[in-house]
């Protein structure tokens, strides 16, 4: 099978320790994870080894202050790191993306004891976490969610049923989204669950078309105690919470989506090169060569405009339409670009002894997860025309 390294992409970074962090995930990556990405999805087998490497690299908590464990770096660099991860292996990534994301809330809405009580763990390497917002009636339309929160004095009950949880049953701890009061979003709040509580059970992973070693799993929450002194935020002020989450989140997506992109562009140029017919390298024929270049510009448009999402949030300037806009181009890219891929190989592009077909199967994910690319569509057009008549 035709091999290709990673095609080098110029970088614009904010200092020489940002550069230096990409090359260590640079050579981590192309060490530690790629080579067994294809074998270990196959099987089905969650990197929790490739996770604690991250950890001890200093590359699990790289948005968050450096007092508290992270890494101190800004979003772009961060982002930049997700997408060098995404392409050795998307679950590597993506599991990263998703403990950030999970990390959020208690990072920024969270005490200053109860960050320094939970943060260094958090950050350090050694946990991992996982965000439990959607149920199984409840996915796009959050804030109708009907897990229940029921306060006794200092602790809290939790009953209910959350599902698509991304390292559902093998986190150390969950941020949880229930109902602590009235219907709609306002009676939302949000806790920090250990993953060992009494009362707390995985389902079975579901069965999925991609990312076989990231579980996805259905989380029950039967009696659940959680002291309130685990509650992150204000009573009520969960959704408002998530929703801050997730604009950051879904910067990590799009970050992910253009690695997976890369990955099969890589792969494809490397077999035009290799391949001949009728007597000429594929790389020879037009018609294919114009297809990499719309592959290649696809790519580099939707690293610009997620870099671009992730520099407003740097300099504190609201940024939320943006990453709506970066989530929605950058997994539509993956989807394009890895489609694409496989149709450039041929029949080769359709076995899984070449990676493109696994890129195909991975990009799909990335444009329902995190807010599907419709709801995306909505935030964006909300921003421009504001929110839809209801007379």
């Amino acid at each position: 099978m035709p091999q290709q390294g990673p095609r080098p992409v110029a970088r614009r970074l904010p200092t020489p320790e940002a550069h230096d962090l990409l090359e260590l995930t640079r050579e981590l990556a192309r060490r530690e994870i790629a080579p067994d990405a294809a074998a270990q999805e196959e099987a089905g087998h969650f990197p929790r080894a490739a996770f604690a490497l991250i950890g001890e690299a200093g590359l699990l908590g790289l948005p968050y202050p450096e007092e508290y464990g992270g890494g101190g770096q800004p979003y772009e660099v961060y982002l930049q790191v997700l997408e060098e991860l995404a392409a050795a292996r998307l679950t590597v990534a993506l599991g990263i993306s998703v403990h950030t994301l999970a990390s959020y809330p208690l990072a920024h809405y969270g005490s200053v004891s109860q960050r320094k009580e939970h943060l260094p763990g958090m950050l350090g390497g050694d946990m991992l976490g996982a965000y439990c917002l959607s149920e199984p009636a409840s996915g796009s339309d959050a804030a109708h969610l009907t897990t229940r929160a029921v306060r006794d004095g200092d602790t809290w009950t939790i009953d209910g049923t959350k599902a698509w949880i991304t390292h559902g049953g093998v986190a150390d701890f969950y941020t949880v989204l229930a109902r602590s009061g009235g219907e709609g979003a306002r009676g939302i709040s949000a806790y920090l669950v250990p993953g060992d509580a009494p009362g707390l059970s995985a389902a079975a992973p579901e069965r999925k078309m991609g990312m076989n070693g990231s579980p996805t799993a259905q989380l029950h929450f039967d009696g659940v105690r959680v002291p309130d002194s685990r509650r992150i935020g204000e009573e009520g002020q969960g959704f408002a919470i998530a929703l801050a989450a997730l604009d950051s989140g879904r910067l990590g997506i799009a970050a992910c989506a253009i690695g997976v992109a890369q990955a099969a562009l890589d792969a494809a140029v490397g077999y035009l090169g290799e391949r001949r017919q009728f007597g000429r390298p594929l790389a020879d024929f037009q018609g294919l060569r114009f297809m990499t270049a719309d592959m290649a510009t696809r790519i580099e448009a939707g690293r610009a405009l997620y870099l671009t999402a992730a520099r407003l949030r740097d300099a504190g300037l609201p940024f939320s339409p943006q990453a709506a806009m970066a989530k929605l181009f950058c997994t539509d890219t993956a989807m394009k670009v890895t489609t694409d891929a496989v149709q450039l190989l041929g029949g080769y592009g359709y076995t899984a002894d070449f990676p493109v077909e696994r890129f195909m199967r991975e990009a799909k994910v990335l444009q329902i997860v995190e807010g599907t690319n419709q709801i995306q569509r909505m935030v964006v057009s909300r921003h421009l025309l504001g929110p839809e008549s209801r007379g």
